[in-house]
């Protein structure tokens, strides 16, 4: 099966405007996302999606590729599907272009239950929460049967535990995923759902459907620049590898 990963990638954040092309060592972020991303051995494929003419020029200016995208969707999954419609990829993989230190084995994680199981349709990534994040509303938590399948997301502390009975360790949910590419696009022209709207998670969208997230343990969240203290913090550890351009 062919495995095409799409980098979304725009330049209105809110929080850290033109964020995909700010420095970090020398290159723009998505750069090193790009870098990284490609060491994934399950990826036959790898573009950015974006609807910015600037992330194109930089994209393709260090040899990567970008597709260009409506400026008007409500979500980089919606950006995703746009760009994959063209594409003949039986997968495909959403890797967020805020994340300059993501490991590529992470991406393999994730799109490994695809390739072994033919009927599911999408699968993602978990970690145990940090205690520092258990009750951030920016965190997202998940709890899954025992298959491994994703049973709710809340950006609560989930899940409560009442009494001394033994304590489930709560899991943070890692937003990178991995679609079939025909349920991508039938996923994309749902309308939103009630849950979804409520928490503001997209991907409950699915689970309201009636669809099988499959979640994979993985050790720890990569590090995600969202505000100018990530991006410093970030410079620091580049900084401190001595990883600069080549």
């Amino acid at each position: 099966m062919k495995v095409t990963g799409i980098i979304p990638a725009r330049l209105a954040a809110v929080r850290l405007p033109d964020k995909p092309l700010l420095d970090i060592a020398g290159k723009p972020m998505i750069q090193w996302v790009w870098e990284r991303a490609r060491q994934a051995a399950c990826l036959d494929d790898l573009l950015v999606a974006t609807p910015d003419e600037a992330i194109r020029k930089a994209v393709e200016g260090f040899g990567g590729r970008a597709v260009m995208t409506s400026p008007r969707h409500r979500s980089g999954t919606d950006r995703l599907a746009e760009a994959a419609a063209s594409l003949d990829a039986e997968i495909i993989v959403n890797i967020q272009g805020d994340e300059p230190l993501i490991e590529p084995q992470v991406i393999e994680q994730a799109v490994a239950p695809l390739l072994a199981d033919p009927a599911l349709p999408m699968s993602s990534l978990m970690c145990i929460c940090p205690e520092s994040e258990l009750d951030a509303p920016s965190t997202v938590k998940v709890v899954h049967d025992r298959q491994n399948n994703a049973l709710y997301f809340s950006r609560a502390r989930i899940p409560f535990q009442r009494g001394e009975t033994a304590a489930i360790p709560v899991m943070q949910h890692v937003g990178l995923y991995a679609y079939r590419r025909e349920f991508l696009l039938a996923f994309a022209a749902l309308p939103p759902t009630p849950l979804e709207q409520t928490e503001s998670l997209e991907q409950l969208r699915a689970l309201e459907h009636g669809y099988t997230i499959r979640m994979v343990r993985i050790e720890k969240a990569p590090l995600s620049v969202d505000t100018p203290e990530d991006l410093a913090g970030v410079r620091a550890i580049f900084a401190g590898r001595g990883e600069q351009r080549e």
